[in-house]
């Protein structure tokens, strides 16, 4: 299971009307618009990661503001040669130009590591020889007993030490958002057993690195932004401002992913793709032109409002 699942298994995401509950984390006001696309090399891009891509770009675009492409390579187990070249050229492909350099995970290790000494030397951080098997005898949650042992461990996974508990944030389209308490107050892992370094302080250490302003993304990573604000506020960073686009899902429950063998999209005929994307948005359909001048009056009628308020959609059989 990868860390992105782990996070998401077995909690519900509440939405909630009170528009009180917005978050005491730090947010960005009044900054230029960055935005981003994040996508892992463990495959080529299917209809799922175009709805992400092009929602974000979207988005970015709207705002008359900068859209980066960041690979989050650190997982190299689930990496497939190639896959980040591939990425890039379909983006292209699709007429989806990135601003600046693309920003390469793998070439951040230094600062992850960096700013775990640190957490560590601070004890904001502890490190935990729990298994699997162990915490679900806890009832799925990890109790924090390796935080408070006499004998500290030396090795193991890396937990941060959590005493914000944020269990709540704004969404730009869902509105305020509540996660299970329990699942806000654990202290969730930072680095993992196996050595590499866990979703959640990369993302976090590379938004605020890169300056992203709001993260447009899909709606199964939701629960992954209250841990993450959780940890924009423990690093004293600015937090982005969060928009969760619903799921394409070929059934109830089971989104497109490259897991689940999710066809590529087309390079070669891409205007297809494009506006079956834009219809999935509830965006208006674009005159079917050059990629250029498509995504020129995708974002002139962009409409946020119109976007599906809901986590996923069911496509339609062959669609």
């Amino acid at each position: 299971m990868s860390d992105i699942e782990s996070v998401n298994k077995g909690f519900a995401v509440i939405p909630q009307a009170d528009p009180s509950l917005s978050p005491d984390n730090p947010m960005q006001i009044d900054k230029p618009y960055v935005g981003r696309f994040a996508p892992s090399p463990s495959g080529p891009l299917h209809f799922g990661s175009l709805i992400a891509a092009l929602g974000s770009y979207l988005r970015a675009r709207a705002e008359q503001g900068q859209w980066l492409v960041r690979i989050e390579d650190i997982d190299p187990p689930r990496e497939v040669k190639g896959a980040s070249d591939l990425i890039l050229k379909t983006l292209e492909a699709y007429g989806l130009h990135w601003d600046g350099a693309v920003l390469y995970q793998s070439s951040r290790l230094d600062d992850y590591q960096a700013r775990l000494n640190s957490l560590l030397a601070e004890d904001k951080a502890y490190y935990c020889q729990c298994t699997r098997k162990q915490i679900q005898a806890m009832g799925g949650t990890y109790d924090g007993r390796c935080a408070i042992r006499t004998a500290k461990h030396t090795a193991g996974a890396i937990r941060i030490r959590n005493t914000l508990a944020i269990d709540h944030f704004d969404d730009e389209l869902l509105g305020p958002i509540r996660v299970e308490p329990e699942f806000a107050a654990e202290d969730f892992i930072i680095k993992r057993r196996d050595g590499l370094y866990a979703y959640q302080l990369a993302v976090v250490m590379d938004d605020a690195f890169q300056g992203i302003t709001e993260v447009v993304r899909g709606a199964d990573l939701l629960t992954s932004s209250a841990r993450q604000a959780t940890l924009f506020n423990l690093f004293d960073d600015n937090a982005p401002k969060w928009l969760h686009l619903p799921l394409a899902c070929a059934e109830p429950g089971m989104k497109l992913s490259k897991q689940n063998h999710a066809p590529a999209i087309d390079l070669k005929a891409p205007q297809a793709s494009i506006n079956a994307a834009l219809a999935f948005l509830g965006q208006a359909p674009c005159d079917i032109d050059s990629v250029k001048t498509m995504l020129a009056q995708a974002v002139s009628q962009f409409e946020l409002s119109r976007i599906p308020r809901q986590q996923e959609i069911i496509l339609a059989p062959g669609a």
